[in-house]
């Protein structure tokens, strides 16, 4: 069933009142791949009673009060990306298209959406149920953050807000703990694992942040407390936080725990519609359905650790799997569905080739302090096995109604080889049966004074794989080709360097790369933090920072532009 958008939906359920009401920045898509919907389902699996507001206006009272008040709580998510983001380019230019709003046009997403929703609802509903912020907007943006669009460092969004309570991560345990808190008393609210809230006073044995007012102020104190925050990260290991904001204090309780191949797989086997709201879909279809209405994810989280990413904030650095049997399941469900053509448009997660392995000393004794799972080198601890994902395509092939099944996530190079009993097999499978023409593969740069700072492996891979891709090709009969993804203007990175990453695919990778973006700080990310302090923030160290944006896009430009160009670039 759909979660319901409207008063006479929920009455034909028989429920007179909700006890959740969900706020999105997206249009309703009722599916695993979509965080309220996710989230949703799993409240009414626990016997609460939950509707969705989906992209409610902002300037008027008719979409807030379409549910009335909820009995426990308010959900509010600004949607599967950062408003900031989805609304506007690392040029600060604003995005005409949003593949998550009806018709594709970016006009129904508010700046801040966080902010924006938690505001509508306290403007209708005087003292009412607690606001509870979750979703990735939130989610990064959960201490004092630097941020781009303003370029300063703002306070904990709770504050901004003014919500209650703010659930970080994945939050499926920490909601479901809230809602039974709030709805029979059974713990302390306070205590929840994954859950952030204001207080007038110091938790005791929490770790003390330097206030928001100092790392406003001082860049070497919002540096210390970014690798604080960074530290107390993983659910093994982590210590519960607090950082001043004037007269209050923001608790943010350690992570919530990662959760089990069983818990992974009840919550994907879950009902889920597949579809965008009948309430929805009036105002126009969405594209987001397009890819993720035959796409299966396998697991969450990363262990690649990219400077500029935010899964592993967000997600974490441990690998969750579900079980073959449970992903089977799922692609079984997807073949039974209407117009369905026998394509799975991708198997995967985060990175493709983590799926179904991990490090046993991080499961039992957390994330080691000092290192990285697979930077600079694949560490040996981590023992790769791509057996597990070769066996899955595998099965999926052969079940009754599937013509072909794609690896879309993108593949680690760095993965392949490390795995030095499964992991040419695997790629062989992957080139021979898993690509729709083209594999992408994110080098990023090619650079090493810039993938350091990337925390991406170097060049010389780049070309190891690239070769056994198209020899693999070759062998097969097929006339497929790799897609390279490449970043412009991060940290560190110069005009010169771009001219040579421009030299590079042109004599290396004979192409003309046109996947190529401009750097993008996001909130709560080792990139963000080199951009704001100019700094290496492991060697402390200046570095260069491109901050014109006229000059980014020249960066940007150097990868299209003719060889006669690229001499000027080159001086």
């Amino acid at each position: 069933m759909f979660l319901p958008t409207t008063i006479n939906e929920a009455e034909k359920l028989g429920w007179n009142k909700l006890d959740v009401i969900l706020i999105s920045g997206d249009s309703y898509i009722d599916s695993p791949h979509i965080g309220v919907a996710v989230i949703g389902k799993i409240l009414v699996n626990a016997g609460f009673k939950v509707g969705i507001i989906a992209q409610p206006d902002i300037h008027s009272e008719k979409d807030i009060n379409r549910l009335g008040e909820p009995n426990l709580f308010w959900g509010v998510s600004g949607g599967c990306i950062d408003s900031m983001v989805a609304n506007y380019t690392a040029s600060k230019k604003r995005r005409k298209k949003d593949d998550y709003s009806p018709g594709g046009e970016n006009n129904r997403r508010p700046n801040r959406a966080v902010i924006a929703y938690s505001n509508l609802i306290r403007k209708y509903f005087k003292n009412t149920q607690p606001i509870v912020l979750g979703g990735i907007e939130a989610s990064l943006r959960r201490i004092a953050h630097y941020d781009f669009w303003s370029d300063k460092i703002r306070r904990s969004i709770l504050f901004d807000a003014k919500a209650d309570y703010l659930i970080y991560g994945m939050g499926e345990s920490a909601v479901l703990q809230l809602a039974n808190s709030l709805s029979n008393f059974q713990f302390p609210i306070s205590s929840i694992n994954g859950l952030c809230f204001i207080s007038k006073t110091k938790k005791e044995n929490y770790i003390e942040l330097p206030s928001f007012e100092e790392v406003a102020a001082d860049k070497k104190a919002f540096s210390k407390m970014f690798f604080t925050f960074y530290e107390n990260n993983d659910p093994k290991t982590a210590k519960g936080l607090v950082q001043k904001h004037g007269d209050r204090f923001l608790v943010h309780n350690p992570p919530a725990p990662a959760l089990s191949t069983k818990e992974l797989d009840k919550i994907y086997g879950l009902d889920f519609e597949r579809a965008h709201a009948p309430f929805c879909e009036r105002l126009g279809k969405v594209k987001a359905l397009e890819t993720i209405k035959t796409s299966v994810t396998t697991h969450r989280g990363c262990y690649g650790d990219c400077s500029f990413c935010s899964i592993s904030i967000h997600e974490g650095r441990t690998v969750q799997s579900r079980s073959v049997s449970s992903i089977i399941g799922e692609v079984k469900k997807i073949s039974r569905l209407s117009g369905f053509k026998g394509y799975i448009s991708d198997v995967g997660g985060p990175t493709a080739n983590m799926f179904g392995f991990e490090c046993a000393k991080k499961l039992e004794k957390g994330i080691c302090k000092n290192k990285n799972c697979i930077f600079p080198e694949v560490c040996p601890q981590l023992r790769v096995n791509h057996s597990k994902q070769l066996s899955l395509l595998n099965k999926i092939r052969n079940i009754s109604g599937i013509k072909k099944v794609f690896v879309a996530s993108g593949i680690r190079c760095d993965l392949i080889f490390a795995d030095k009993k499964f992991g040419i097999n695997y790629f062989k499978e992957v080139v021979k049966n898993h690509v729709s023409g083209q594999l992408k593969v994110a080098p990023e740069h090619i650079e090493d004074s810039v993938l350091n700072l990337m925390r991406k492996p170097k060049k010389g891979l780049l070309l190891k794989f690239k070769d056994l891709f198209y020899k693999l090709t070759e062998k097969a009969g097929k006339k497929q080709f790799l897609t390279y993804y490449f970043i412009a203007a991060h940290p560190g990175c110069t005009q010169k360097d771009m001219a040579k990453l421009k030299s590079f695919t042109r004599k290396h990778l004979k192409t003309n790369p046109r996947q190529v973006q401009i750097f993008l700080p996001l909130p709560s990310t080792f990139s963000a933090l080199m951009y704001y302090t100019e700094t290496n923030p492991w060697t402390r160290k200046k570095i260069f920072v491109e901050k014109d944006l006229n000059k980014k896009e020249k960066q940007k430009k150097i990868l299209h532009c003719t060889m006669h160009s690229l001499l000027t670039y080159s001086r």
